[in-house]
């Protein structure tokens, strides 16, 4: 009788930390979950404590451990899959957080990349992929450099190192000894040259930042590091290290160019595998990164994504209060046959790809007498499909590529009025898998492969995933009808708070 090999994954996300147990054939043994506190000390400000991430992700493992009865000494490796671009700066002699982290949600730099955009805007995106935007860690890190007494001169003499999340994790359970970040989250921090496969020095310098607090950038899987037996009781390969959306396109079998994926979470994130080659248009508002690097092999991929969807209906729960759960908006919406003639534009945090509009903010309009809260609440569930179509079109122009279906996963993907109006508005077949937990599993197959858990992609994919379609029911003229109303909507909702 063989021994299952334990692969032990941490979901580092904006909200919460998780920690997964999958066996050698990709099923979840179990799963411990809590929420850490995000700070907003002004409106524009979202921040996190990131020994606080560190505390709640070591309770997660233990509790996880613990549901199954076993030890780190059972786990075979280890995957991470993160929250990324959120801005981690510690101390390299004492191992500590020197300010409080600043998340990818964080707008404070809005007037600095403007500025900067002149001359930076075109030159760094066709270097890095990304529209200069406050999402960059590399203007978050200038922020902190400026703006925390002491800061500046204790990067300069070298004394202080910056990280994602995935940097910090392994910091921590490496003991200090690693600092290192998988490629695919280097390529999402608004510091990487795409062309030239290193830190784009130069805009760096320009921002006077100096790369000396840079990660050494690693493959996305295989063995990156290895656990401090003094933190974690055993030596154990960490051996699986990707950005969550990377991780989930990987998970939704997505290895062939043209393969899309869309992950509804706090955000919502449209994925497009490429291939081998970069392909960045600087006038689209599409941003280009790397999927993942495996045995130093580069694959690319297109994004699109719009930062405030399910957290417009954390809002209607928490916010306005009209629904008592997550869950429950799909149950209200389906009450209402149709929006009532309402639009939710959910640009709580500015307007993302393909406007780049931090001054953007959320808008519902339409409203009549005869409005409800069903159709407010329909409403901001379309809102968040209308924000995918808006750079599905741009992203096919780029790569050539048509679509003809889309995975979804992701908390909201289990929602089906959400998912049958995402088939009716783009026209094509969208397809759930049982586990809507992509993300989870993709740094768990990063993982596994990493060590030889599986030889080969196919053999990791091997395992039959159940999986639900929907088809379009909608006729073109209606979709794009109703798709019309809906960019007259964004256009109202742009430059509000300017």
């Amino acid at each position: 009788m063989t021994m299952t090999k334990h692969i032990l994954v941490i979901d580092s996300g904006t909200t919460g930390t998780r920690a997964l147990i999958y066996d050698d054939r990709s099923h979840i043994l179990t799963q411990a979950y809590t929420e850490f506190p995000n700070y907003h000390p002004a409106p524009d400000r979202v921040e996190q404590d990131a020994t606080e991430i560190w505390d709640a992700t070591k309770k997660m493992i233990d509790q996880a451990l613990d549901n199954l009865k076993i030890t780190m000494a059972d786990i075979a490796c280890i995957g991470i899959t993160n929250q990324r671009a959120t801005t981690v700066v510690w101390d390299r002699a004492t191992g500590l957080p020197v300010t409080r982290a600043i998340v990818w949600q964080d707008t404070r730099t809005a007037s600095r990349a403007q500025e900067l955009a002149p001359d930076w805007g075109e030159k760094v995106y066709s270097r890095t992929g990304w529209s200069l935007a406050p999402v960059y860690s590399s203007l978050s890190l200038q922020w902190m450099l400026e703006n925390v007494d002491g800061l500046k001169a204790r990067a300069e003499a070298g004394e202080l190192a910056f990280g994602t999340i995935d940097t910090w994790l392994i910091h921590c359970l490496t003991g200090g000894k690693s600092h290192v970040i998988s490629a695919s989250n280097a390529s999402v921090t608004g510091s990487y040259d795409l062309l030239n496969d290193e830190w784009y020095g130069e805009w760096l310098e320009a921002l006077g930042v100096p790369v000396s607090m840079y990660p050494s950038v690693v493959d996305d899987s295989g063995k990156v590091a290895e656990t401090d037996p003094d933190v974690m009781g055993t030596a154990v390969p960490i051996s699986g290290v990707i950005a969550d959306q990377h991780a989930a396109l990987f998970a939704q079998e997505c290895v062939k160019p043209g393969n899309i994926k869309c992950t509804h979470g706090t955000g919502t994130f449209l994925d497009m595998l490429i291939g081998t080659e970069p392909k960045i248009d600087t006038g689209s508002g599409i941003c280009c990164q790397i999927a993942w690097r495996k045995d130093g092999k580069t694959q690319y991929a297109l994004e699109g994504y719009a930062g405030s969807t399910g957290s417009a209906v954390q809002w209607l729960r928490d916010g306005i209060k009209i629904i008592s759960s997550s869950k429950e908006s799909e149950a209200e919406a389906m009450k209402a046959e149709d929006n009532g003639g309402v639009y939710f534009v959910p640009a709580l945090t500015g307007l993302s790809a393909p406007y780049w509009d931090s001054y953007a903010r959320g808008m519902i309009i339409g409203i009549t007498p005869g409005t409800t809260r069903r159709h407010i609440v329909r409403a901001c569930l379309e809102g968040i499909v209308y924000s995918v179509r808006d750079f599905v079109n741009a992203m096919t122009e780029i790569s050539g590529y048509e679509i003809n279906a889309v995975a979804i996963d992701g908390g909201a993907s289990a929602n089906d009025l959400l998912a049958q109006f995402q088939a009716d508005q783009l026209g094509v077949d969208v397809i759930r898998p049982r586990s809507v937990e992509a993300t989870s599993l993709g740094a768990a197959l990063m993982a596994g492969l990493g060590v030889g858990i599986w030889k080969t992609e196919s053999e990791a994919f091997g395992v039959g995933r159940n999986k639900t379609t929907f088809s379009p029911k909608t006729d073109e003229e209606t979709r794009n009808a109703q798709y019309a109303t809906w960019e007259r909507a964004v256009e109202r909702s742009r430059g509000w708070s300017k």
